[in-house]
Order: C-alpha cells, then structure tokens, then sequence
C-alpha cells in the first residue's frame, strides 16, 4: 500500500509555533475553485470504502484506541491554532486507521482520513515519534496539500487515483505465481505512475513540517520526538531498506529538513501536555476516547509497540518466533522485558497455548505494577491482553473479573471484550441453568452498546456485537437492522440493503413484530438506497 499512497510521510519537523501560522487556502485558491471540499470528502469516502473492504485494513480496538490517544490532542491543537476552520472541521473525517502491512510508512488520503502502517508503530521508540509522523500528516491535510496536488494534475481523473491507491494493496499481498508478480507488476507500474502526480512538493512537505511541529508541541508532546524520527530516516536511508521504508523514495530526506528538525528542537517555548485532548465526538468508525486518563505513559507505548509487532505478521513461523522471545532475548530495560513478554503472551494466545501466555502475562503484570509506583496505563494494556486470551479459552468468569476494574472507563476495547464474555455465557452448554441472569447481562450490555453506536454509528464491530446480541435477546427484526449498519460501516451498501430487505421479508411473514422495528428498518433502507444512488453520481463526477 505503501508507495501508492502518494500522500505519505516525508517524515515530520518543524519550526517555532510563530513561524507555523500557513492557514487554508482562500477562496480564491486553485485548489478549493477544482477541488472543494465536498469533492475532497466524497472521494476520500470512495477510496475507503474500498480499503475497509481489504483484508489489510486491520480494526483492532487496543491499537486503534492508542492511536486515537495521540491523534485527538493533535486535532484539537490544530483547531486551537486556526490550522481547522469550522466548515472544513464539520465536512472532513478526521480519522486515523490501521493498515496490517510490515513495511514502515504512513500516509494522508482525501477527506481527512490517515493510514498508519503497523510496521511504523512497531518501530517508534516513543510516543512522540509517533506523534510527530500523524502531526506531519495531519497538516497535509488542513494545509489541503492533497487538494493542492490533485489541483495540479488535472489529466489524472480521480476515479482512477482512487483506483490507484487502493490497487497496492493487492500488489503486497502479491505471491510468488508468475500470475501473481504479472498482477502485482502492472499495479505497481500505475502506482508509480500516480506517484509522480501526487506527490508533494518539497515546499509542502516543509509547511507540514514546521506546521505539525506546532501543532505537537502544542499538544504537549515532546519535541524531540521529531528530531529523533529524523535521525532514524537518516540512519535509514543510509542502509539498504529492501523495500521496507517506501518514503525514503516518496519523500526523500534533505540534510536542509534534518538539520531544520534538529534546531527547532533549541528554539521551541515548552510544552504543556494537553489537559483535555476535546469533548468526545463520534469518529467514522468508532471511539473517540483513551479510557484510561492517567498520565501518558511510557510503558503504555512498549505494549502498543509489541501488539503491532506481533499482528503485522500472524504467520505461524513468525508467531512461534514471537513467543520464544520471552526469556530468550537479552533484556535489559524494564520496557525492553515488557516488550517480550507481552510479544511472547499474545503469539502464544494467538497460537493457543495457554500455560506459556500465562506465564508470559504474569511476567508483563509484574513488570508494570512494581517500581513502587504502579504504571495503570501500561497495567491496563496487560489487562485487555489478558482478558483477550482468557475469552479466546473460554474462561470467562475470569475473563470478566479481569476486565471489572476497568468496566466503567467508557472505552471500546472494554465494551466489546465485555460483550464477548456476556456472548459467550450465554451461548455455554450451562446457560440455562442461569438464563434470568444472563439475559440480564445480555440486555445491559445491548443498552451498553446501544447508546456507544447512537454516538459512534460507523463502529462496525459495536454493530455487529449488538446484532448478535439482540439475536440472543428473541429480536430478530433489531438484529438484521444492527447486521445492516455494521455493514454501513465498512462501506457495503448493497450488503447492508440486502440485509434490511430479508428484515422486511421477515415482517411480513407473520408474527408479533414491533411496528418501531419495522418503521426503522423501512426508513434506513430508503436511506441507504438514496446514499447508494449519490455514491454512483459521485463516481460518474470523478471521470
């Protein structure tokens, strides 16, 4: 995905925050006349709904809430900064997602919308590494450096850019058949041909620069975490890559931006860590809080580190490489040893082997609750790791007795392992014996879910534990509707179209059916199909 996606990292640094006041263009600016925002936003929408469609695109509710933790102080820094207006704040996405790809990279898309690689947050030492590369991209985005671009390739039709940016990601997952590498050779030849028209100038990747180094350390995040993201490019690009950092090609480092994004390290004003990143807002595809609100943690980021070391490759031989790690690699830092043995906990979850992702979990729980001062963000990660492997066995009860300290912190990734667990108990060979106590469950747990979605609508995994739920309640007519939105989600219309006909169907088979159900149901497939009709006009547009 990586060298297609023309609007990739060029690696972030940046100036003083007075030196970072580019705003939007005017209106009288090229890019908003040929390419406004609402042309923006719709092809965004286009290019990602084909991308949540891949098996790469990777939901994983622990990642993407970290991810979040960093993106959202970002963003409201941006809006503090005037770097956001109020229309382009209401009329873009401003989401980030993950991209199960080794490789190292992260890039903007039209609409507002960042892809990160899991292989970049595998290899940021820190968070304000990771925070200086969504910075950088961030302001790609508000400084409509994407517009700008697409402005200036009139000949490139955006049906086909679109096209072009999501056909990578069958070029990485390419094989060795000689169908394969034909396959794989034709997308890459059109990727790089939309390289060399999408992307951004030198002088644009040095306004994101020194606009995302203010909108960072605004944001209360260390400085050198920029600088240092530097000097790992540097180093980087000194060596052979094979492949692994596409925007050392894409964005190629200069020693003038080095050597900027060591000095702006001397000549920034402190920062004050954000107090409260904003009020929460719904998100195109789910949460929008950290669910933990201690202080920013170190540790916390050694777990995210791992998890996306260990789920960027889910190979067998790779798991088993993982999982021997703990005990077996020279640790000498107490992040270091957390490192392995959350690595080693959650292959050996992945690979079913219980006793050795215990041992590895009582290993990770020991390191981040001892020191005298117990780490609760870096203990909370432990925490949902643990729970995820004792639900993947089906010990539930402790299960759920893990998750109980955390269960009104309001986060997804607690939401959805607790409405695994209420599943899972009702669907055990024991249930009956406790049925008026697990629909209890089950109900509060719809309510849980219920009121999540009405703030978050497009968190397609929300949708589909309340489908399933509501299934087990006896409400199937709720179900099928749940079924269908999750699928609004990820793009599927016609699935989700599909799914709210079979509803009507059922209705009129007979039966006691809720008039509500079915007045829902009827009002969300009218508005899917005019969704549905806007969405081919759009494309139509495009060519």
């Amino acid at each position: 995905m990586a060298t297609a996606c023309a609007f990739a990292l060029g690696c972030p640094a940046g100036l003083p925050p007075a030196l970072a006041q580019s705003r939007l263009p005017t209106l009288g600016d090229p890019a908003s006349e040929d390419f406004g925002i609402a042309t923006e936003r719709q092809l965004g929408d286009a290019i990602m709904r084909e991308i949540r469609a891949d098996p790469d695109y990777l939901d994983d509710p622990v990642l993407l809430e970290y991810l979040r933790s960093l993106w959202l102080p970002l963003v409201a820094q941006a809006r503090v900064r005037g770097n956001i207006n109020a229309d382009v704040d209401s009329r873009l996405a401003w989401e980030p997602f993950l991209v199960r790809d080794r490789s190292v990279n992260a890039f903007a898309l039209p609409g507002g919308y960042v892809g990160v690689h899991l292989g970049l947050m595998a290899m940021t030492a820190s968070r304000d590494e990771l925070a200086s590369v969504l910075a950088h991209e961030l302001s790609h985005i508000t400084q409509r450096h994407i517009a700008r671009s697409i402005a200036n390739s009139k000949h490139q039709t955006l049906l086909s850019l679109a096209a072009l940016v999501v056909g990578v990601l069958a070029a990485s997952r390419a094989g060795n058949s000689s169908a394969d590498a034909a396959n794989a050779a034709i997308v890459g030849s059109q990727a790089l041909a939309a390289q060399g028209q999408l992307n951004f100038s030198r002088d644009m990747e040095r306004e994101a620069d020194r606009v995302g180094f203010a909108v960072m350390s605004g944001a209360g995040f260390a400085p050198g975490g920029m600088a240092a993201m530097f000097e790992k490019l540097d180093q980087s690009s000194r060596l052979n890559d094979s492949g692994g950092f596409p925007y050392l090609r894409s964005h190629p480092l200069t020693s003038e931006r080095i050597g900027e994004a060591r000095a702006r390290m001397g000549t920034s004003e402190p920062s004050r860590m954000a107090t409260a990143a904003e009020p929460a807002r719904t998100s195109a595809s789910g949460p929008v809080r950290s669910g933990a609100t201690a202080p920013a943690s170190a540790l916390e980021h050694t777990a995210a580190q791992a998890r996306s070391r260990v789920l960027m490759d889910a190979r067998f031989d790779a798991l088993r490489r993982w999982q021997a790690l703990d005990g077996d690699r020279v640790a000498v830092t107490v992040g270091d040893k957390l490192a392995s043995a959350y690595e080693s906990a959650l292959a050996s979850t992945l690979l079913r082997d219980w006793a050795r992702a215990d041992g590895s979990i009582a290993t990770a729980l020991a390191l981040v609750r001892g020191g005298g001062t117990p780490d609760v963000r870096a203990e909370r990660a432990v925490v949902l790791l643990q729970a995820q492997s004792l639900l993947a066995r089906g010990e539930l009860a402790r299960a759920v007795q893990a998750l109980a300290p955390f269960a009104s912190d309001g986060s997804r990734p607690v939401l959805l392992l607790a409405a695994q667990a209420a599943l899972a108990a009702a669907a055990a060979p024991s249930a009956a014996a406790s049925a008026p106590a697990i629909a209890d469950a089950l109900r509060q747990h719809a309510s849980d879910l219920q009121t999540w979605v009405a703030v978050n609508p497009r968190d397609s995994l929300a949708w589909t534990a309340l489908s399933q739920i509501d299934e087990r309640l006896g409400q199937p007519l709720r179900a099928i509707r749940a079924d269908a939105e999750s699928r609004v989600a990820l793009g599927d219309l016609g699935g989700a179209a599909d799914r709210l006909r079979a509803g009507q169907r059922r209705a009129r088979s007979g039966g006691a059916v809720d008039f509500i159900d079915v007045s829902v149901i009827d009002s969300r497939l009218r508005d899917i199909e005019v969704q549905r009709k806007k969405n081919e006009i759009d494309e139509k547009a495009f060519k």
